[in-house]
């Protein structure tokens, strides 16, 4: 979750320091020139968001779902953490995806005029922080149910 609001705050911060630089807007187009610190801070974002993603999942273990009679069978812990992870995996490709985007948008040495990016980057930082709750829910989620399928298993014999 730290890494989560780390990479969410880079984000908005990266998104700051590209309004910083100079720019024409006219309509949905825009000149402006690059923002080698917005590229920096969006990089470091992206960067600590798949690394908080990876560390969400592998400390959650895998919760796998392979069928609808399995998912109607499952405990209430086991749907949301299913739901948590496809949710978390959503958030991180859209996050991600525009974390990028405005990077690269900040990673030229000249001018660049095209469509506007605005608010990508700070978009993408505040999406970090929706991830950091899905992947605290799925975190808890997946303990409780390995904790719940623990207690139901049978004793082996002696």
């Amino acid at each position: 979750m730290v890494m989560d609001v780390i990479a969410g705050i880079l984000g908005i911060e990266a998104e700051i320091a590209q309004h910083k630089v100079k720019h024409l807007r006219v309509w949905i187009f825009e000149c402006r020139d690059p923002s080698y610190k917005a590229f920096k801070l969006g990089l470091a974002a992206a960067v600590l968001l798949a690394l908080a993603h990876v560390i969400a999942n592998l400390a959650g273990g895998c919760i796998c779902m392979w069928s609808k009679e399995e998912l109607k069978k499952a405990t209430a812990n086991k749907q949301l953490a299913v739901a948590s992870l496809i949710f978390s995996w959503i958030i991180l490709a859209i996050a991600f995806s525009m974390l990028v985007i405005g990077t690269l948008s900040n990673s030229r040495k000249r001018k660049s005029c095209g469509l506007s990016h605005n608010r990508v980057l700070s978009i993408g930082g505040i999406l970090c922080f929706v991830h950091g709750l899905f992947a605290v829910a799925y975190y808890v989620s997946a303990n409780a149910t390995a904790r719940e399928e623990k207690m139901h298993r049978p004793a082996p014999p002696i």
